[in-house]
């Protein structure tokens, strides 16, 4: 009876552990990575440069900073004639701002014609949208 007890123990807490493993891993992939829509249309204020197209403007939350962080995902498309270098503006309706330059770095060169260039800006302390979104995309002097 006492080898009875131990089997049902360790067969109860093999369960266990998968159904916490199982749990925990439907947790992670739930949530990670995946993207939304930041706002209805009617609520992102869009201004952008002739020089541009924007391509993708969505969202999603994963860890920055050790801490679950709203990104905004932006993609923008050089429909001009010439090499370009983009600067992007997101403004939230709780004073919240980010953004910076597409590409980041010139090292490899301007966003060439017909080229998308994307990047992902984190808003710390902000983990869901709400109210209006100012979207600025603008092009940098050479």
């Amino acid at each position: 009876m006492n080898q009875c007890k131990i089997k049902f123990l360790w067969v109860l807490f093999i369960a266990a552990t998968g159904v916490l493993f199982l749990t925990g891993a439907m947790t992670i992939t739930a949530s990670a990575g995946e993207t939304f829509a930041c706002a209805k249309d009617s609520d992102v204020n869009k201004m952008i440069a002739p020089e541009a197209s924007l391509e993708d403007f969505s969202c999603f939350v994963k860890r920055w900073d050790s801490a679950d962080t709203l990104h905004f995902q932006v993609a923008v498309k050089n429909v001009s004639s010439e090499d370009q270098r983009f600067k992007v503006n997101i403004f939230l309706e709780n004073g919240k701002a980010v953004g910076g330059l597409l590409p980041r770095k010139t090292k490899k060169g301007l966003v060439k014609p017909g080229a998308i260039a994307k990047f992902s800006y984190p808003v710390k302390g902000v983990t869901s949208v709400s109210g209006k979104i100012d979207l600025i995309i603008k092009t940098m002097s050479k």
